[in-house]
């Protein structure tokens, strides 16, 4: 092990483990040879006539306080057994041969990967890196992030790839109805770490919502009031130093020399042999890292936080892949525009999310009688996983044509005004509450936004409105909720991105609105009149625009009328076809000066990259 690499950037398959587990195994060959030679001889030289077991004979009043004894024990049993085995740890423990994952097999996240090596090859070079580097080796580490992004399936790859026993456990499961019985199962998994990484060179533990057991005590007093909060966080803190604890037999071997050493001069004194600490890494899992005691954080304990988040645009096309090429799927799926596409439009999506997502998929699929997915299943699912299923309901002809309408006026909108944007999904089929929808998204991830951006989405919004006031002179309720993002997204600009009259962020300000920037800007006279102004302006725009392209929202709400629903290139299909068939006297309004993008990049980690405008 003199020349080995722990810079390298691959799991290191020969280190000081897998030395410690061969020698093991040679070790307890050579036990069982030992025991088996002592059985033999003691055979071998005995009379066997010894072993012969005598008569039983039971006692004359057996029949009269039999039964009652009988009946005691059951009872003693019964109360006895169940105290005894709650402080048994509840682990699950898995064999490396029987995760059947790898990190090859973790997609998505390229640099969560590299750091769960790095900490891999510490814990499988643990001896080199203390003797001869002098290092401490890393004992915790703390995955953190989103529920779905992987953080058990990147445990149990680590595990597989060491080569060692992984012990899971949720931290539910610690939990006892029998008071101190939760310390002692915590106590008891420990144990069982210490053991296995004995045996076989290293453990991996595994602690499913350490947040459960590992709140923070602040404010709880000396008692905390609950064993699960103040008590077993002390446990846990205890546990996570124990280590280096001896075995059962080196504390025997301990005792014996302290009972000699007690009779022996100063000169002449026994050494006690060194304990080696047990080679266990514990991995711990939360989504709510905010919530955690300090104290398990600091160095020597959970010392190293890892940020398993949602992954970027390239590692969900990477994650796409990987799954696409475990489900049957329709030819045209192999085409990277498809792919990039489904990557592009589902930000915010979690490894889970999209392996459902194709699941679901495939259900669309086998209702339409296929036994592959393509395109519009796809599609489909999406909308079934963001919105709800599908709830078809019987409208009147006038409602029916007043939502196709203001749905047609969204999407012509964001057709002039932002198309950067993809139009995914229009729609007058009801889901959850909303009777209508327009799903689009950016082409490309963007993680800022600019002035113009947010302008435009507020235009977007507003074209449901304003297309029921061209053609109806009179507006219905469903303009509810595109008001309120209308509302958000001004505020946001008004008070917390200074695009408003003025640079004062009101998210300096602390009062009765806490974080709720919409109410700190209706709340003072001159915020809110600029932002009557971002929506008035809009709303101008927006009526100039498809006053004068009324021929595509007409086009829009004809198809939609028709069909109830409209995908991907059928939106865009109808929309150019509409612009060929009419000849307009007016210049493209995409060109219009007012609609050009403005210099000037302000981050906002508030605003999606994905809208869904709706008609409720």
């Amino acid at each position: 092990m003199e020349n080995l690499n722990l810079s390298h950037p691959d799991v290191i398959r020969s280190a000081d483990v897998s030395e410690s587990r061969e020698r093991n195994r040679l070790r307890r060959y050579r036990r069982l040879a030992v025991l088996l030679s002592v059985v033999l001889a003691v055979v071998v030289g005995s009379d066997l006539s010894l072993f012969a077991l005598p008569g039983l004979h039971l006692p004359g009043n057996f029949g009269l306080y039999g039964p009652s004894v009988v009946l005691i024990g059951l009872l003693v049993v019964v109360m006895a057994v169940p105290i005894l085995g709650a402080g048994r740890s509840p682990h699950v423990l898995y064999r490396p041969e029987e995760i059947g994952v790898g990190l090859a097999d973790v997609k998505g996240n390229d640099v969560v990967v590299e750091e769960v090596i790095k900490t891999l090859n510490l814990f499988l070079a643990h001896k080199t890196f203390r003797e001869r580097m002098g290092g401490t080796p890393r004992r915790a580490v703390l995955f953190e992030g989103p529920p779905g992004t992987g953080k058990t399936y990147i445990a149990k790859a680590m595990a597989a790839e060491a080569g060692v026993p992984f012990l899971f456990v949720s931290s539910s499961a610690f939990q006892s109805m029998y008071y101190g019985q939760t310390n002692r199962k915590i106590r008891s998994y420990f144990r069982a770490l210490r053991e296995y990484a004995r045996r076989e060179g290293g453990a991996i533990g595994f602690i499913e919502e350490i947040d459960a057991i590992g709140a923070s005590r602040a404010g709880l007093g000396s008692g905390g009031g609950r064993e699960g909060i103040s008590g077993v966080v002390n446990e846990l803190l205890i546990q996570l130093q124990s280590f280096d604890t001896p075995t059962l037999g080196a504390r025997i071997r301990g005792g014996l020399i302290d009972a000699v050493n007690r009779w022996m001069p100063p000169g002449r004194l026994i050494k006690k042999p060194v304990v080696v600490p047990a080679n266990v890494l514990v991995v711990g899992a939360t989504n709510r890292a905010a919530d955690l005691d300090p104290a398990l954080l600091r160095p020597g304990r959970f010392d190293r936080t890892i940020t398993v988040d949602v992954p970027s645009r390239a590692g969900r096309r990477e994650i796409v892949d990987f799954y696409l090429a475990r489900k049957a799927h329709d030819e045209v799926l192999d085409d990277p525009v498809y792919r990039d596409t489904l990557a592009a439009t589902t930000f915010g999506y979690s490894p889970v999310m999209l392996e459902h997502l194709l699941d679901e998929a495939l259900v669309w699929a086998l209702r339409r009688g296929d036994d592959r997915l393509n395109w519009e299943d796809l599609q489909r699912a999406k909308m079934t996983a963001e919105l709800g299923l599908a709830q078809p309901v019987t409208y009147s002809p006038k409602e029916r044509d007043a939502i196709a309408t203001h749905e047609a006026g969204h999407a012509v909108t964001a057709w002039l005004v932002a198309p950067e944007r993809t139009l995914e999904v229009l729609s007058i089929i009801k889901r959850a509450s909303a009777l209508g929808l327009l799903a689009h998204s950016e082409a490309e991830e963007r993680w800022t936004r600019t002035k113009a951006d947010m302008q435009a989405m507020i235009r977007i919004a507003m074209g449901g409105l304003v297309a029921e006031e061209i053609f109806f002179s009179d507006t219905t309720s469903g303009v509810a909720g595109d008001l309120q993002a209308a509302t958000e997204m001004a505020a946001q600009m008004v008070g917390s991105f200074g695009m408003g009259n003025s640079l004062v962020s009101l998210d300096a300000a602390r009062g009765p609105a806490g974080g709720n920037i919409v109410a700190k800007v209706l709340s003072d006279d001159t915020s809110r009149d600029s932002l009557e102004g971002l929506l008035e302006e809009a709303r101008a725009d927006v009526r100039s625009i498809l006053s004068e392209r009324r021929y595509l929202v007409e086009a829009l709400r004809d198809a939609l009328v028709e069909r109830e629903e409209l995908i991907g290139a059928e939106i865009t299909a109808v929309l150019s076809e509409a612009e060929t068939r009419h000849t307009p006297a007016v210049l493209d309004l995409r060109c219009d000066p007012r609609l050009a993008p403005q210099a000037g990049v302000t981050a906002s980690p508030e605003v999606p990259t994905s809208s869904r405008d709706a008609s409720s």
